[in-house]
């Protein structure tokens, strides 16, 4: 068995993360047995100067790409189809608004000391309470909710987010992937050194992490 390192490189914010995310756990579940992943999750703010109770989604999506409602509704239908494809209902009318992440964020970091999976379960949870559910992603309670249901200790998470614990940490890992060349997400980076960019489809990551655990890509 080839062991593994992956940084998913995302934001909860991104609806490809969560289509990127989906078909690697399948790819990796079809390699079982050849690949011994060790996954960790690395923090991009798609939107970090977002203030206090976020933006409407049509609004922030029009002023940021220059997209019309038509456009943005055949989006969502696009993604929507991905998402079911790897397991993942988006919620109907999308995320509703944007908001800032950076506290899930620092969450994540936190939870990647809590054990084996307790990030991965939690970035889970996140995903689906924002594009699953549409949740507001900047209440604590929201995202305290998400840390029960990942099975970690709230209190613990609640201690996070009363204090600026993990914010130097997080600031740091954002600037050292945006300063390696990450404009997008998710990026998935392979041992250091391969990426695979987007929502790509399972096969395209299964492909990839075979031929990389076989040597086949200096």
């Amino acid at each position: 068995m080839t062991p593994m390192k992956i940084d998913f490189v995302s934001d909860i914010a991104c609806p490809w993360c969560a289509v990127g995310l989906g078909a690697l756990e399948q790819a990796l579940e079809r390699l079982k047995g050849d690949v011994q992943a060790d996954l960790h999750f690395q923090p991009f703010e798609l939107n970090p100067h977002m203030g206090p109770g976020g933006q409407d989604l049509g609004e922030h999506l029009t002023q940021k790409y220059g997209s019309t409602p038509e456009q943005q509704a055949q989006i969502r239908q696009t993604i929507a189809a991905r998402g079911a494809e790897v397991g993942f209902a988006f919620h109907p009318g999308g995320r509703g608004r944007v908001y800032n992440t950076f506290n899930a964020h620092r969450l994540l970091h936190w939870a990647e000391g809590q054990g084996a999976g307790a990030q991965h379960q939690l970035k889970k949870a996140f995903l689906e309470a924002y594009q699953g559910r549409a949740e507001c992603m900047e209440d604590p309670e929201v995202l305290l909710a998400c840390v029960a249901a990942a099975g970690m200790d709230v209190a613990a998470a609640q201690a996070v987010l009363h204090s600026d614990a993990h914010t130097a940490e997080v600031r740091e890992r954002q600037q050292f992937y945006t300063q390696a060349g990450i404009r997008s997400v998710p990026a998935v980076i392979i041992n250091g050194k391969h990426l695979i960019s987007g929502g790509q489809p399972v096969e395209v990551f299964e492909q990839a992490l075979r031929r990389i655990a076989l040597g086949q890509v200096d």
